[in-house]
């Protein structure tokens, strides 16, 4: 009787895990939330323009002039067989072809530390930059009817921005807020290397890597959105555990797009992609969503997954050793001025 129970709710369990799963890839592919706040706001028409000119016409197209015309006009000129030298008496040594070889491989290096991994570089910094203009000009546009609100113009955010000096800053409120920044920092950079570890595993790497990965692209396409709402982490964390199946789900697109890529080019389609996904995220009502798919099946909950305990673990670790240094510091301070 009690194996029979056991197996209906763990059948009652899986199959809500996959209509959640489900309901949170759908949400991620409705990309024509993306048309419709492009289209209300034109500087968010501009920078997603920019992102696309950038990562996709500038890096992409490199990439692909470099194994379309570059790689094969080398292999023409610096030949890899001996059928295709013009005397055979040049190839009849051998060490033309070790020479050829090495000269192409030393000129397409020398390609990518002059020119992709410059351009790798400057793309990471411009494209963090944009997607907080993204982010944020997709967010206001979400309040806005089509016709009627105007793009705020330069008078009016001088005026904002001298009504925000005039009130009194909360000293407190900025501490909290930067140590949950720098939390969030830690706790991210931590899951980040958990992620990258678990593609080591073997047999099972793979797809625990693309899970880990899923659920990754999926926070930082919504943590653009709690950022403007001003939602504090703990709030975040709970509610990304609580419904991991549907995060899971929102992620698996982004992950999709470019796990059997090359590294440069899974960045390149990620760099292009990722800012359609975070507005896809800011028009998303997902927490309503959820909220209605769970009166659907009665209140019933899946429970909350620990998704973040080994790098929350971490972070705490080492504040606490920061902050430990720090107190050492002040008391050392303290005992030589009594002295």
């Amino acid at each position: 009787m009690e194996n029979s129970t056991l197996i209906n709710l763990l059948k009652s369990k899986s199959k809500q895990a996959l209509l959640q799963w489900l309901d949170g890839f759908r949400e991620a592919c409705c990309l024509h939330r993306v048309v419709v706040l492009c289209h209300r706001s034109r500087k968010l028409m501009i920078r997603t323009g920019q992102c696309f000119l950038l990562n996709g016409f500038i890096f992409l197209g490199s990439i692909c002039v470099l194994y379309s015309v570059m790689t094969p006009t080398l292999l023409w000129m610096l030949p890899d067989q001996c059928s295709k030298f013009s005397s055979q008496e040049l190839c009849s040594a051998g060490g033309i072809l070790k020479l050829y070889s090495f000269l192409r491989f030393g000129l397409i290096q020398l390609l990518y530390v002059f020119w992709f991994y410059p351009l790798y570089i400057f793309s990471i910094i411009l494209s963090n930059i944009w997607y907080n203009d993204i982010a944020k000009y997709g967010f206001a546009a979400m309040g806005r009817s089509r016709q009627t609100v105007p793009e705020p113009s330069r008078k009016n955010e001088t005026s904002q921005n001298a009504d925000q000096k005039d009130r009194p800053i909360d000293l407190g409120g900025v501490m909290i807020g930067l140590g949950e920044q720098v939390y969030s920092v830690l706790l991210l950079s931590f899951f980040f290397l958990e992620v990258y570890a678990t593609g080591f595993i073997p047999y099972i790497g793979k797809a625990v890597n693309f899970l880990l990965l899923a659920w990754m692209y999926a926070y930082y396409c919504f943590e653009y959105k709690w950022n403007f709402s001003e939602v504090g982490l703990d709030k975040r964390l709970d509610f990304f555990e609580s419904n991991w199946a549907f995060f899971a789900g929102f992620g698996s697109p982004c992950v999709l797009a470019i796990f059997f890529f090359s590294p440069l080019v899974s960045y390149g389609v990620m760099a292009i992609l990722f800012p359609l996904f975070v507005l896809t995220a800011t028009g998303s009502g997902a927490e309503e969503f959820i909220s209605l798919k769970r009166r659907q099946w009665k209140g019933s909950r899946l429970g909350r997954l620990p998704i973040f305990y080994a790098a929350d673990t971490l972070s705490l670790r080492v504040l606490s050793f920061f902050h430990f240094r720090l107190e050492s510091l002040k008391q050392k301070q303290e005992d030589s001025k009594t002295l």
